[in-house]
């Protein structure tokens, strides 16, 4: 199944479909089959209604109530293009929920920034309270999966030698367009584009620390909450989005999340 939130705005006037914004099912048709409530915490309800997705505004698939983790360096060869060594066990960091954006939605470059990068990443979506999950039963916790951009002001990275400004501001993790609860990781292509030109470009079997091992890293350090989002780390290829760019990230079998840059703060 593939999930979407999304603002009906232009949907017919004459179509009650309840609360905005809403959760849907997506079909192979286009059309979205709207769901009561949200589905991580009341299921998967149809209302019986429903609407063509040309018609409504997507939004971030899921908004975290609790945090972002992300996996720095977790492909060989963005490590090297960092400077540093493989990692021997996953390097993790936050990005607050306040970073939030969905598909369409602006980047905004912020004034004190001279340099703003594209990250393409796979994001696991937690569907669970847990803590200390073992390997072999890392699906249970697992939602489904959606797109991120782990957007970071490279220069504010460098001077700060932490990455929590770098990171952390508001509008730098894209997510969406979807989750996608049936897609399984493995050996896919995933890649960034800067207005039509492919800058990142990798496989998700090239991740140095796989899902399971990651889902029982993160969790023996930190309770894990539904909602909650995981960055998976990024391929080699990460550099500068100029102004009014667009940027797409684009997982084979997931999907493509568009947005734009805006001015220069």
């Amino acid at each position: 199944m593939r999930i979407v939130r999304f603002s009906p705005a232009a949907a017919d006037p004459n179509l009650d479909l309840g609360q905005d914004p809403l959760f849907g099912l997506l079909n192979d048709d286009d059309t979205i089959a709207v769901i009561a409530g949200d589905p991580l915490y009341a299921g998967i309800a149809p209302t019986g209604k429903a609407v063509p997705l040309s018609q409504v505004r997507l939004l971030a698939p899921v908004l975290p109530r609790s945090k972002v983790v992300c996996i720095g360096k977790n492909y060989a060869d963005h490590a090297k293009e960092m400077g540093g060594e493989v990692p021997t066990e996953p390097v993790i960091f936050l990005k607050p929920n306040t970073s939030v954006i969905g598909p369409g939605d602006t980047i905004v470059w912020p004034a004190m920034s001279d340099r703003v990068d594209h990250e393409a990443e796979l994001a696991i979506v937690i569907g669970r309270i847990c803590k200390d999950v073992p390997k072999e039963r890392y699906a249970d916790v697992i939602f489904g999966y959606t797109l991120g951009n782990d957007v970071t002001a490279r220069d504010l990275q460098k001077k700060d030698g932490q990455w929590t400004r770098a990171k952390g501001f508001d509008t730098f993790c894209p997510l969406g367009p979807w989750i996608d609860t049936h897609f399984q990781p493995g050996d896919q292509a995933i890649t960034a584009t800067l207005n039509g030109e492919v800058k990142q470009s990798g496989k998700l079997s090239d991740m140095i620390f796989d899902i399971p091992t990651i889902i029982n890293f993160v969790s023996r350090v930190m309770t894990l909450l539904p909602g909650d989002v995981i960055l998976t780390g990024t391929p080699a290829g990460i550099g500068p989005m100029p102004e009014k760019s667009t940027v797409t990230v684009a997982i084979e079998g997931l999907g493509a999340l568009t947005n734009k840059v805006s001015n220069h703060g």
